[in-house]
């Protein structure tokens, strides 16, 4: 009897963890299948990619992204996941939505900088799509460990929610004020020069290829270099994001998925958008809003509790506006 009571102890104790170890299983399998249709079936070929083709891309992911809160709901409803901070399932399912919303608003400014270090290498058109696939899988490996970290500060030490609060609304002002990705210029950029240092650079593209062989030397293309940057500059925009998705949930698999989704979705995005940034110009006030928002969210959350449903209303609004203005203001020029 004591050996049958033992044996029901453990299983209850240890299935909630066999599930949560299952579904993030499941879940990183899921994300590698993607990676891998798109690279190896669908973008097999290099090609340049119409706005048209980029566009039904964006449609599909961003209804992946939006069915998976279905799926998300049903994990916390099912309890097969671990659930640290006892999140209802609706709550779960908000929580990552707004956080989804909050990670795809600030890949905009990406997005810009991207075509700034495209333009700037001369990559051609057909090529790029290979350095953002692969510029992907590093984010996710960086935006993994920015979260795990992130996350861990947060229960551990409860005052890092203010510095992540102070340092959100110091972006947003230092947005506000500045223009930096204007003044990007990838050639002079503190990457460029050490890896200069470190590898031979060629101006060579030769179909496409991150190293070519000259003699009894390997040479860096502009593929390449433009790829280490394009990280360099996703950690540095991650800086933003993550703490501003940690003012809405420090939950693992929400804050993780949230991000990932929306990495997965910039390369479409990328496509759509590149040639039609200018149009949306106002999109800035909208970012310095919403880092505005979760920054005082997270100095004010012992005085203040938002409810999710508030949270998710002022980010959607605010880049609904953001969008209407835009588009507003550049009818109104021509």
């Amino acid at each position: 009897m004591f050996l049958v009571v033992a044996v029901v102890r453990i299983i209850f104790v240890t299935a909630p963890l066999i599930y949560d170890m299952i579904v993030w299983t499941l879940f990183l399998v899921l994300i590698l299948v993607f990676l891998a249709l798109d690279l190896g079936v669908f973008n097999k070929t290099p090609h340049i990619i119409s706005s048209k083709e980029a566009g039904k891309w964006t449609a599909i992911w961003v209804t992946l992204s939006f069915i998976f809160s279905g799926v998300v709901y049903w994990l916390y409803q099912c309890g097969y996941i671990a659930n640290p901070d006892q999140l209802k399932p609706h709550t779960a399912m908000i929580k990552y939505i707004t956080g989804y919303l909050i990670e795809l608003s600030l890949s905009i400014d990406n997005i810009f900088v991207i075509a700034i270090i495209f333009s700037a290498f001369k990559i051609a058109q057909k090529y790029q799509h290979r350095i953002l696939f692969w510029g992907i899988i590093g984010a996710i490996v960086f935006r993994g460990l920015m979260i795990f970290f992130g996350v861990m500060l947060i229960h551990k030490f409860s005052w890092t929610t203010y510095l992540f609060g102070a340092f959100l609304i110091f972006t947003a002002i230092k947005m506000l004020f500045t223009n930096e990705e204007d003044e990007f210029e990838p050639k002079e950029s503190l990457v460029y020069k050490i890896l200069g240092k470190i590898v031979p650079i060629t101006s060579d593209t030769e179909k496409g290829h991150f190293f070519i062989q000259k003699g009894s030397k390997s040479y860096a293309t502009p593929l390449f270099v433009a790829l280490v940057i394009i990280e360099v500059m996703d950690v540095l925009f991650a800086v933003d994001s993550v703490p501003a998705i940690l003012a809405i949930t420090s939950d693992p698999f929400l804050v993780f998925s949230s991000n990932i989704f929306a990495i997965l979705g910039l390369r479409s995005m990328y496509f759509f958008l590149a040639n039609m940034l200018e149009k949306f110009s106002c999109l800035e006030y909208s970012l310095i809003a919403i880092l505005t928002f979760v920054g005082l969210k997270m100095l004010l959350h012992d005085y203040i509790e938002l409810p999710e449903w508030a949270s998710l209303s002022f980010i959607g609004l605010s880049l609904l506006v953001g969008i209407l203005v835009s588009l507003n203001r550049d009818n109104t020029k021509k």
